[in-house]
């Protein structure tokens, strides 16, 4: 399966139909299918972008975004989607790792495009959306996307494309200081895409709301899945509460995927009762933990079905829906609602298991606590240019996640704690290591340790325990400040505590169960 079979499908299919929303702009999904096969024949033949090569996008969410991810596909290249909350030094890491030729870029980040671009080695052309490029300073030899877009068709594209070919990269953070980037096939995401299909019975009828960053595979996903189905995309730039239930109501959104933060940015909009949301059939939900009666209001605020999920990166992302299944539908509404908390049973695109460090399957008595492998069609089949990371990783077939759930008779798995220290805060995956890396290079930091805690707003908030160097003295303020000038702004520490030493194990480790302890007493009774 090619990814780009599932918007030729949609083109023979629905050629008159609206493809794309954008602001007060409509795409049919014949314009949509025109405009980026102008782009991918401009890769191809002027730029000389070969199949293999990468291409990186830096932009909000936008049709441009939608049609990019499609032109680099047709063509054979590779798509790296970029964090643009990510600094300066971390976005020239990628792209140098990534050995990005072309980067296609909204004009809001030209100031940090231009701190970057005579650092990045492979880069040979920026390519800015919008109309024009004009008022960039020092930009002029650069392309413009509209440009490009507008253009007829030239000729046909025909490039010899094979399931297994690598399609995306998506970076995150790794566990040892540096991003790491996360391979995924045509295969993997084609496969994931029919997945979600079925479980959510995406049909033509549906209007999806990418209101989460396309940058990010919580949202991402849909791009494939809702054009095979011929759906219609419905682009909000920067979240905001009004905008997003504006385009609910006016554009008829029938379900979303949006990570807690931002679903309780809603219910708690003073006026969002004013809005209509009779379209609305399903509201998704992950990347964060999500308390209960957050789920409660969702229900009442939209009332629609609400469906939890859990996903990773290097699995496209979903492994698991709070689907209920048909018999708990006869349950009462507060049983119910228990089941849709949690965090789901297992996709139908993978093959998931609950296993103890011996490799054993835990009992479902939502006690018992074990780690969650997967496999399947799915399942990234590593990391670019890090195969000692794949190999810790994958073992025997199996993707060991780190994450560490408890499960019910049902097979609908709880998540309880982090195996790997990561915190996820605001629906962004934050390591500990790397933030702790950030805090010693500060001249008066002697030791320090880096956790996650509970945060009404955020999910989690990046919390770090600080032990200072004798005689030397640093502030709270200082250290936030020291940590957000080198590293993105959402990994940075949102407090410090200072403390005389910092809790060891026996082995003169740092026990961060212990710092966590005073957070999450009720997660450590369950561990």
């Amino acid at each position: 399966m090619i990814l780009t079979d599932s918007l030729r499908k949609a083109y023979r299919f629905f050629p008159q139909k609206s493809a794309i929303v954008c602001g007060n702009r409509r795409w049919t999904y014949g314009e949509f299918f025109h405009r980026l096969s102008a782009f991918s024949f401009y890769l191809l033949t002027a730029r000389g972008i070969k199949k293999g090569d990468r291409v990186a996008i830096l932009h909000p969410n936008c049709h441009y975004y939608l049609e990019s991810y499609y032109a680099i596909a047709m063509i054979g290249a590779i798509a790296v989607p970029l964090n643009y909350r990510l600094s300066a030094a971390e976005l020239t890491f990628i792209l140098n790792d990534a050995g990005a030729r072309i980067l296609i870029a909204d004009p809001r980040f030209a100031g940090i495009v231009a701190q970057i671009r005579d650092n990045i080695s492979t880069l040979e052309k920026i390519i800015w959306t919008g109309k024009t490029t004009d008022g960039l300073p020092g930009l002029g030899s650069d392309e413009s996307y509209e440009k490009i877009a507008s253009r007829p068709d030239e000729a046909s594209i025909d490039i010899d494309l094979e399931e297994n070919d690598i399609a995306q990269i998506y970076y995150t953070s790794g566990t040892t200081g540096r991003p790491k980037g996360v391979i995924l096939t045509h295969k993997n995401v084609a496969t994931h895409a029919l997945g979600t299909i079925a479980e959510l019975q995406l049909t033509d009828r549906d209007v999806w709301l990418h209101g989460a960053p396309m940058f990010h595979l919580a949202d991402a996903w849909a791009s494939w899945a809702i054009t095979w189905v011929g759906g219609t995309h419905v682009m909000i730039g920067d979240f905001d509460p009004p905008a997003v239930l504006s385009a609910i109501e006016q554009q008829r959104v029938t379900l979303t995927n949006l990570i807690p933060t931002m679903l309780n940015m809603l219910i708690n909009y003073p006026h969002v009762k004013d809005y209509n949301f009779g379209s609305l059939r399903v509201l998704l939900s992950g990347g964060a933990p999500i308390a209960p009666e957050v789920v409660r209001r969702i229900v009442e605020t939209f009332g629609c079905d609400y469906i939890q999920t859990y996903g990773m990166t290097e699995t496209c992302p979903y492994l698991t829906f709070s689907i209920l299944k048909q018999h708990l539908r006869t349950l009462p509404p507060e049983e119910q609602l228990r089941f849709k908390s949690k965090t789901g049973r297992e996709f139908i695109a993978v093959e998931l298991k609950v296993v103890t460090d011996e490799g054993h399957e835990i009992k479902k008595d939502e006690k018992e606590v074990g780690e969650i492998i997967v496999r399947g069609d799915i399942v990234t089949p590593g990391y670019w240019k890090l195969p000692e990371e794949t190999a810790k990783a994958l073992k025997d077939g199996w993707l060991y996640t780190g994450d560490m759930a408890v499960i019910d008779n049902e097979g609908y798995l709880t998540i309880v704690d982090r195996k790997k220290d990561m915190i996820v805060t605001g629906g962004e995956n934050v390591y500990s290591t790397e933030v702790e890396n950030t805090l010693y290079q500060h001249p008066a930091v002697f030791e320090c340790a880096v956790v996650g805690i509970p945060d009404e707003k955020w999910g989690e908030a990046v919390h770090a325990v600080v032990v200072l160097k004798p005689g030397m003295n640093a502030t709270e303020q200082e250290l936030i400040h020291f940590c957000k000038e080198r590293i993105a702004r959402y990994k940075s520490p949102k407090s410090i505590e200072f403390m005389a030493e910092l809790p060891k194990t026996g082995s003169g480790k740092i026990e961060k169960k212990k710092l966590r302890g005073k957070y999450w007493p009720d997660a450590l009774k369950k561990i």
